[in-house]
């Protein structure tokens, strides 16, 4: 089970265990639980009638290894529950040695449709302090404010370190502000390193680091085999609408509706929210070199399917999406909007808010999206 920390994997695991008496309970970031680990092997045969529950395994990648002999001597579903805060890509070495043994889970903060149902949800809320359980319950702004700051204070300062990036905790947060405000912007690692006054390949290692850890996305170019020049830098986004904000020392709504980043915002707020319930289809965005944009792009076999971000109340499609569409043939196309109502702009575009087309996805898992649905 992997996610960001503090997303509540450890919480779920121990709901998990707490009716099966047969788990053994290890968190990495204990020193008392590490030493039990000194002789993997003779931990694991001396447990091999209990289940097994490792927390934090970035922390000891190398316990890949030592498993296989016991997933091997007992093929049991289940045997091990493993939780990790960095990615398959970054634990893919290590994780090798259980090829064909290990199946993986990623658990995200919050989604908005994971809480529209309890009483206190609001869109406008959950997109200002967003989706991490304890930013997002506490009982004011200001306090969410402030733990959001711990948390991005740790990060800079332990948990990167931790991972074996020799980088000063001022210079992670500087590259962190940068990023935050280059919100949904072309990705630039020369100008981010002269910036900072390193090279860019520090500058890529970073931000790969970062999308590991689950607090950047990276989202692809799409670049159809047509005759036109596109774009073909990635667009980067923070994650979590929340940590994006306390970064930008964003406090409240307002303050929120007066800054640069406010449509940035938006959009990736609900591209987190969208990419969380769907399956099999691969996310992108495109742009023309005349700059004719979609902003992403979803595609699942010979289907394609055009979505817009406004923060506009009534929003209307733009030439330049109407061009972008032509440019690939594309027939379906949402704009996903702050408004209550959900309706068919022509017989191209849909407008929806985004609580009505998280329904949609949900309703169909993420198989098929159609304007009738």
């Amino acid at each position: 089970m992997l996610g960001p920390r503090q997303c509540g994997k450890s919480t779920l695991a121990r709901m998990i265990i707490s009716s099966d008496d047969s788990f053994v309970y290890l968190d990495l970031e204990k020193q008392s639980d590490l030493n039990k680990l000194n002789d993997p092997e003779l931990f694991f045969k001396n447990n091999r009638d209990k289940n097994i529950c490792i927390d934090e395994i970035q922390l000891k990648p190398d316990l890949f290894r030592a498993m296989r002999p016991a997933v091997d001597d007992e093929r049991k579903n289940g045997k091990f529950l493993i939780l990790g805060s960095a990615s398959r890509d970054l634990l893919k070495q290590s994780a090798e040695t259980l090829a064909g043994r290990i199946g993986y889970l990623e658990l995200t903060p919050f989604g908005a449709n994971e809480l529209k149902s309890t009483s206190e949800f609001s869109l406008n809320r959950h997109w200002l302090r967003g989706g991490f359980p304890q930013s997002y319950l506490q009982r004011s702004d200001k306090a969410s404010d402030s733990w959001r700051e711990n948390f991005i204070r740790t990060f800079v300062e332990r948990d990167v370190p931790q991972l074996g990036m020799n980088i000063p905790s001022i210079t992670s947060r500087r590259l962190l502000s940068m990023c935050a405000h280059n919100q949904g912007q072309l990705l630039n690692s020369s100008r981010l390193g002269e910036s900072l006054g390193t090279s860019y390949h520090t500058v890529q290692k970073y931000l790969d680091l970062l999308e590991q850890l689950f607090i950047l996305r990276s989202l692809q170019p799409y670049t159809p085999n047509i005759r036109k020049r596109v774009v073909k830098s990635p667009k980067i986004y923070i994650r979590d609408s929340g940590i994006l904000h306390a970064i930008l020392n964003i406090e409240d709504i307002n303050a929120l509706m007066g800054h640069p980043v406010f449509g940035p915002s938006w959009e990736g707020y609900c591209i987190e929210n969208i990419l969380t319930h769907l399956q099999g289809w691969q996310p992108y965005f495109y742009r023309s070199s005349s700059g004719n944009e979609i902003d992403l792009l979803l595609e699942k076999g010979d289907r394609r399917v055009a979505v817009e971000f406004k923060t506009s109340t009534a929003p209307k499609p733009t030439r330049g999406l109407y061009q972008a569409l032509n440019d690939l043939g594309i027939e379906e196309a949402w704009i996903i909007a702050q408004t209550e109502d959900s309706y068919p702009f022509n017989k191209r575009v849909h407008i929806s808010s985004l609580p009505d087309f998280l329904e949609i996805l949900v309703k169909h898992r993420g198989s098929g999206l159609t304007h009738k649905a």
